[in-house]
């Protein structure tokens, strides 16, 4: 690893410095200063969707990688990803969506898998599109989820795992779909970290469709909806 930590972003943008300063205010344990920098970018123009993939999304990548390489305590990280849900809370009123689609979305982490931050941006992005969504949570058992699909009969269910142990569960939880509901599946998305690094892995799992990264994802499921078909 490089001895100089770099966030990762698009270089020919304007919104890496802001991405910079909302992460150095994060590691110093400065919320308010953190929360500042948000506010102030919001303020000059940026969208709710460029503030989750432009800074959010590849902030928290950085704080779990230097949580990963030793740089910050399990503590540090737990920090920066509760201000970040905090800061997600507080804009929830300005993501729902007037316009509903008439779809439906159930999403959770699978297992005992605890990093929910990144499902909770996609669970958004498609409220933002006018999904009618329900999280259910992370640490949910298989029969649970399946007990939320039968009572909300969504067209899609997006299950993430962060960890890469946790790839079988997805295998077995979208088997235990499929068999729960044999004539009426909804359409499985599965996303994480496992399946960016391994971009075949969600058809070895058996889901109908992997996205990188949320607006993909919103882009992805609602092609796959309105066409009836299998996302390739």
């Amino acid at each position: 690893m490089p001895d100089e930590i770099h966030i990762c972003y698009h270089e020919e943008t304007v919104l890496p410095a802001v991405a910079q300063e909302y992460l150095a205010a994060l590691l110093a344990g400065n919320r308010e200063q953190a929360y500042q920098v948000i506010r102030e970018a919001l303020r000059a123009g940026l969208t709710i969707r460029d503030l989750y993939l432009t800074i959010f999304q590849p902030v928290q990548y950085e704080v779990g990688r230097l949580w990963i390489i030793n740089k910050v305590s399990i503590a540090v990280e737990h920090f920066c990803t509760a201000a970040t849900q905090s800061l997600m809370l507080e804009l929830y009123s300005e993501i729902i969506s007037s316009h509903r689609s008439g779809t439906k979305l159930v999403s959770a982490c699978v297992g005992t898998e605890l990093h929910e931050l990144g499902i909770r941006m996609v669970t958004d992005f498609f409220e933002m599109d006018g999904w009618d969504t329900w999280y259910i949570g992370c640490a949910v058992s298989n029969e649970q989820l399946i007990a939320a699909i039968e009572e909300r009969k969504p067209d899609m269910v997006a299950l993430s795992a962060t960890m890469s142990y946790h790839v079988p569960k997805v295998q077995e939880l979208i088997h235990a779909i499929k068999q729960a509901f044999p004539q009426q599946t909804p359409y499985l998305m599965v996303g994480g970290m496992p399946f960016n690094a391994a971009p075949e892995l969600w058809r070895t799992v058996g889901a109908d469709l992997w996205a990188i990264n949320a607006d993909q994802a919103v882009q992805a499921a609602h092609d796959l909806v309105r066409a009836g078909q299998n996302y390739e």
